[in-house]
């Protein structure tokens, strides 16, 4: 098993694109990237952690690989949008992928490189892509939210 940690705004339309994806074993939404330990909801909605809101997924390689992650990564969002996903705004919603290895940062790369090249974003692509960090669970509400409760995160 390997695993992947994305941030594309709202974790719970970021986690609803991965869960039920064959080959992903678990998803998890939580906090990382910050300055504070063990953060709650409510200081990170205050964008002053430095956390952003993201989805840790355990997957099989066998099943399906990093670059088929990436992808729906990619789909599942506008990485133009700066600190922002639709309605939601500050730098917890930032658009990020946290690699846990130099295999992942390269292909999350070059997977960026070439969307940007396809032309089909007019703006420049501004996810970060930076080593992994502690990721702190998110209280257990937010958990597979929208396949509990319904609705959508606006993007």
């Amino acid at each position: 098993m390997e695993k992947a940690t994305f941030a594309a705004g709202c974790f719970w339309g970021v986690e609803e694109a991965y869960y039920d994806e064959s080959g992903v074993i678990s998803t998890r939404v939580g906090y990382t990237g910050g300055t504070v330990e063990q953060p709650t909801y409510q200081q990170v909605c205050t964008d002053t952690t430095g956390h952003a809101e993201a989805v840790e997924v355990i997957f099989d390689p066998a099943v399906i690989s990093y670059g088929q992650l990436l992808k729906i990564f990619w789909q599942a969002h506008d990485p133009t949008q700066l600190n922002r996903q639709g309605p939601d705004q500050g730098s917890q919603y930032r658009s990020a992928v946290f690699y846990h290895s130099e295999e992942q940062r390269s292909q999350a790369e070059a997977a960026r490189d070439e969307l940007q090249q396809s032309g089909r974003y007019q703006r420049t692509i501004v996810t970060e892509i930076v080593p992994a960090a502690s990721f702190w669970q998110a209280e257990e509400y937010h958990q597979k939210y929208l396949k509990k409760n319904g609705g959508g995160c606006g993007f």
